[in-house]
């Protein structure tokens, strides 16, 4: 009997730690809650040439799930694969106290997610607003160039959210 208990309890152990790898890589498959990291080496390897013979359009959203204002300084704007670029959000924390925020991205069409290569992002990690506090937060990107030529327009969208149970933690 003990037998059996400790092969169940090691098999629940084992499917509880690979339930992790498992989650990402469902995500990962469907494209859905992708946690975004940085796309590009610390060595700052990348393809460095850029395609002027064709534009595209990346068109910017921000959402926001609880008390803050979030946006995008611009609405879209005309991109060279290859060409970088650097966009500005604009987060207000429009409670009377301190919170802890994060942003995850999603693409449209799903599969440019893969051509879509930030190399600094807000979205890399949680945000800590003070009471009423405002803030820019820059997105510096590219296009890689592999990018199907019959992708015409990418929309980029953030939603920022509250993390629950983090407000606890600053300094209240």
């Amino acid at each position: 009997m003990l037998g059996k208990l400790l092969v169940i309890a090691v098999v629940m152990f084992g499917f509880g730690y690979a339930l992790i790898p498992i989650y990402k890589k469902i995500c990962e498959i469907t494209g859905i809650n992708i946690l975004t990291s940085k796309n590009v080496s610390a060595d700052g390897s990348r393809n460095t040439q850029i395609d002027k013979s064709r534009s595209i359009t990346v068109e910017f959203d921000g959402n926001a799930q609880g008390h803050w204002r979030f946006r995008p300084t611009v609405s879209s704007l005309q991109v060279h694969p290859g060409e970088m670029v650097q966009v500005v959000y604009e987060v207000v924390n429009t409670q009377a106290r301190s919170s802890v925020a994060q942003a995850i991205p999603s693409y449209a069409p799903q599969e440019v997610a893969q051509f879509f290569k930030k190399l600094e992002c807000f979205c890399f990690k949680q945000q800590t607003l003070g009471p009423n506090e405002a803030r820019q937060m820059p997105v510096v990107f590219y296009i890689d160039p592999a990018l199907p030529k019959n992708v015409k327009t990418i929309t980029l969208s953030y939603t920022f959210f509250e993390i629950d149970g983090a407000v606890k933690k600053v300094g209240q």
